[in-house]
């Protein structure tokens, strides 16, 4: 379990992320055209996965824009918005935003991706939602950089994981 703030008041989520240099754990979600992605779709892109309590918020929407700016120069990367939002509003949002370079993934349907993943919250208000965090995976599935945000308001450190990137 792991603990992080919502406006300083504590809340935990029921796990780990998973551990730098292991093996990324599948997944199963849902993208906007209501098709389902897995892991092994994305196999030979680098992956940046933003993951994120609900579209509908000022920082989440604003790292999905920070992401869609900073994606558009990698190279064989894709970034990956991962929330329990109906796919409907992540497409209303990013179309509405214009933005084309990210790939907006849901976890509407099990929840499964936040409890493999460790970070779906087990209480206070934002309970069953995604906690804010970043996991870079390499091409072959291999997770090289991690990050929980502590506070929940907070936006992640794109730097660093960019430069998780470029570690190869």
């Amino acid at each position: 379990m792991a603990t992080v703030t919502l406006k300083g008041n504590p809340i935990q989520t029921l796990g780990e992320l998973p551990k730098t240099g292991s093996k990324a754990p599948n997944f199963n979600l849902t993208a906007v055209d209501l098709s389902t992605k897995s892991l092994s779709d994305f196999i030979g892109s680098k992956l940046v996965l933003n993951i994120f309590p609900s579209i509908d918020t000022g920082t989440c929407a604003q790292s999905v824009r920070q992401f869609n700016k900073e994606a558009s120069e990698l190279k064989n990367t894709k970034v990956l918005c991962i929330s329990k939002d109906l796919p409907f509003a992540q497409a209303r949002f990013c179309g509405a935003e214009g933005l084309t370079n990210v790939v907006n993934l849901s976890d509407f349907k099990t929840g499964e991706f936040g409890k493999d993943y460790g970070l779906t919250f087990t209480n206070g208000p934002l309970e069953a939602l995604h906690s804010r965090c970043i996991v870079v995976i390499d091409e072959n599935g291999i997770v090289k950089h991690t990050e929980q945000v502590s506070e929940i308001v907070d936006e992640p450190n794109y730097k660093l994981a960019l430069e998780a990137l470029l570690d190869d």
